[in-house]
């Protein structure tokens, strides 16, 4: 995945550190990470989320345009209403995830940093003769995260709500449905314009995305890029249940998500994970998960919780058992298992 190249002008705010990675451009931190996230997880605090890509689509066939291409049912969106969408390959891996709000002329889509070009670029080669446009506006609008769980109303910035963990529509859970733990995280993405982003913070604390990914993680929610890669399918990282519709139709990837649902056995499983916190380094992402000297799968978050402490997520075989022990990254880590519903 792209990393980010635009920076934002709140890192001139006293003690920001910048982000590395696809979260180069914003605030990885701002001098204390554990508060930052205990005031986020109060509802207290934004997080900059202006290195996200912002994209529009306008034009009277803009949903059906793209209900037919992507995984979510959309026709129908109302003035406000969010929806979660994937654009899946041919042969059904993950491509993009899209953040969709529509504010009744135009579908407002923010997407993972650096990605917004590809996207557009997709989308301008499978226009044809439809009543739509499309701009990346990334260079006017910015993104700013906040932990509320609410649609927009008239007369505010326009938002896309965060469905995770519930299950959208017409769709299937691979993961728990009754206690699950991203139950009760509420999220959303403001979508301003980039000159306004000061004020559309107010006087509220800032967090950095250290806070807003180690509640990510705690919730297991899976991001494009980090818990995907160039063969993940919707159904190993349990994204059926906020993005994915299980009878709308024809898409590109249809057949691969219908299919591995029927048989019930996708490759591979998210899975989360405690790690031993007793060394001074935790490993990165990316870094090996082991059971009994072979390698099974990848870590692909990793973060310290301010109440847990270092977690992470992993995507392992469907084979490894859940009460296996494991190395990460050559440290010990723990399976949670909550019981699925």
């Amino acid at each position: 995945m792209s990393t980010s190249t635009a920076t934002s002008p709140l890192l001139g705010r006293p003690g920001a550190v910048e982000g590395e990675g696809p979260d180069a451009g914003v605030a990885a931190h701002y001098g204390d990470p554990a508060r930052e996230q205990r005031l986020l997880a109060e509802g207290l605090a934004a997080v900059d989320l202006s290195h996200r890509g912002v994209v529009t689509v306008s034009g009277p066939d803009r949903l059906s345009w793209l209900h037919s291409m992507t995984t979510q049912h959309l026709l129908g969106l109302g003035p406000r209403q969010s929806r979660e969408s994937l654009v899946l390959s041919p042969k059904g891996h993950v491509e993009h995830a899209l953040h969709l709000v529509d504010d009744g002329s135009t579908t407002w889509v923010t997407v993972e940093p650096g990605t917004a070009p590809a996207l557009v670029t997709w989308l301008e080669s499978m226009r044809f003769m439809l009543r739509v446009e499309v701009a990346d506006v990334t260079a006017e609008w910015a993104v700013l995260g906040e932990p509320v769980g609410a649609e927009s109303v008239e007369g505010e910035a326009l938002a896309w709500v965060d469905p995770w963990p519930s299950l959208v529509g017409d769709t299937a859970a691979y993961g728990p449905v009754d206690g699950h733990p991203g139950i009760g995280r509420v999220w959303r993405e403001l979508v301003v314009p980039r000159q306004s982003l000061e004020a559309a913070l107010g006087d509220r604390p800032l967090a950095g995305t250290w806070a807003a990914e180690a509640l990510r993680v705690a919730a297991w929610r899976p991001r494009l890029g980090f818990e995907t890669d160039h063969r993940t399918i919707a159904h190993e990282v349990d994204w059926l249940r906020t993005a994915v519709h299980l009878h709308k139709g024809c898409y590109r990837g249809q057949e691969t998500i219908a299919r591995v649902h029927n048989l019930g056995r996708p490759p591979r499983r998210v899975v989360f994970l405690h790690l031993d916190g007793s060394g001074h380094v935790l490993p990165d992402a990316g870094a090996p998960v082991v059971r009994d000297g072979r390698e099974v799968g990848r870590l692909t978050s990793v973060a310290r919780h301010f109440e847990d402490g270092p977690v992470a997520l992993a995507v392992i075989k469907r084979s490894v058992p859940e009460d296996a022990d494991l190395l990460a990254g050559g440290v010990s880590a723990a399976q949670t298992v909550v019981v699925r519903g």
